[in-house]
């Protein structure tokens, strides 16, 4: 049986038919046109048999069973809470900077350890700038003083007043986000693959994510989808547990959907957009809110810290930049990032960072190569300059 993908709606639809015993195909919306038959009320129809037209499942219908389905909209909810969780970031800030109270300044992550709980003293009534820079971690990297420089502010009764709800708002909305933590680790423990049981994820060569990840208490989510897809997607330079969780989320662990690895790319919303008419390149509107348009920004966004690392990835970025500039680079990235994906998920490749220098070597030794084809082409042979004395 064929059920189209239309918003949430199919969803109600889909469970009840699971539970009869149905198999149920999801079909994605993308692989219909007005020229399938459309009623008189603007609606297409679907043929009675599937396998009667070359309808291709939605990825997250064809690659995920039941509790897939839950643990992807238990995903979604938590996304939504974090943005919420970010407006209490934002209003808290701004208490602090009605008051002239730098924490922003005073440390790098204001949600951090050093961050946190100079907020709640605050508070809770503490106002000498010295004894609130005692709260400092120590990995910390500025000193006390230089803490203790940036909280010297005046206290008004109402900025305290917001500052305190605030901070009511993001510790509530961050007991709810684990709370659907806490869903979605019982969700893949059911999708755990039979070989991937009681192992742990291979150790992470990036020492500096690795602190990271254990930092802000997501390891076990990290072990969790490895058990569940059977690869370590936070190997990939760039790709952290949440963009990994917003992927497997969106799409499943099981990528059969997508014979070749373009046609995932194409669905993520990462090919280049090459529609013509009468000659012309025509521009087409992406759909936000899909699950393409979800990851393909989680994508964009892992892209955009690969911009200074050490790394493969981070080298091939200003090699794009320099010629087309940052949006084509991070657009690119993103790709790269996709098929990589593609490729641990659907064939079990490891992913090997060859490091930023062997990148550029190669990028040298192409680049030569093409000249000295091109120089052959026009007559011409390259020869090196002299060695300077």
């Amino acid at each position: 049986m064929a059920l189209e993908s239309t918003g949430v709606y199919w969803i109600p639809v889909h469970e009840v038919l699971e539970r009869r015993g149905l198999e149920v195909l999801l079909v994605d919306t993308r692989a219909l046109s007005p020229s399938a038959g459309a009623d008189e009320d603007g609606s297409t129809r679907l043929p009675m048999d599937p396998t009667a037209a070359p309808l291709r499942a939605a990825a997250g219908g064809l690659s995920a069973r039941g509790a897939d389905l839950h643990a992807a909209h238990a995903g979604a909810g938590q996304r939504e809470f974090g943005g919420e969780q970010g407006d209490g970031v934002r209003r808290r800030q701004k208490s602090l900077g009605q008051m002239n109270v730098g924490v922003h300044r005073a440390v790098a992550d204001p949600t951090g350890a050093t961050g946190m709980a100079l907020v709640r003293a605050i508070v809770k009534g503490e106002r000498e700038a010295r004894e609130l820079a005692k709260l400092r971690d120590p990995r910390c990297h500025k000193s006390e003083e230089e803490i203790a420089e940036q909280l010297k502010g005046h206290w008004r009764e109402d900025h305290l007043f917001s500052l305190g709800q605030a901070l009511k708002m993001y510790e509530a909305i961050q007991e709810r986000m684990q709370d659907y933590e806490r869903a979605i680790l019982e969700k893949l423990k059911a999708m755990e693959r039979e070989e991937c049981r009681q192992q742990e994820p291979p150790e992470l060569k990036n020492k500096k994510k690795a602190q990271t990840i254990l930092h802000r208490g997501q390891e076990p989510l990290r072990q969790a989808l490895y058990r569940a897809s059977g690869a370590d997607l936070t190997a990939i330079d760039g790709l952290g547990v949440e963009t990994v969780q917003a992927v497997t989320s969106e799409y499943g662990t099981d990528l059969s959907a997508f014979p070749k690895e373009k046609q995932f790319v194409k669905h993520v919303l990462l090919a280049p957009n090459r529609s013509t008419s009468g000659g012309k390149p025509v521009k087409k509107k992406n759909k936000h809110g899909t699950a393409s348009s979800r990851v393909a920004a989680a994508l964009r966004m892992a892209a955009l810290s690969l911009r200074h690392s050490q790394t493969a990835l981070g080298a091939y970025y200003p090699h794009i930049a320099r010629h087309k500039g940052d949006d084509v680079a991070v657009f690119a990235t993103a790709r790269k990032l996709a098929t990589l994906i593609y490729r641990m998920l659907r064939w079990g490749k490891d992913y090997v960072d060859e490091g930023a220098e062997a990148y550029e070597n190669r990028y040298r030794q192409g680049r030569l190569r093409r000249l000295t084809s091109l120089a052959r082409e026009l007559g011409y042979q390259l020869a090196p300059l002299p060695a300077k004395p």
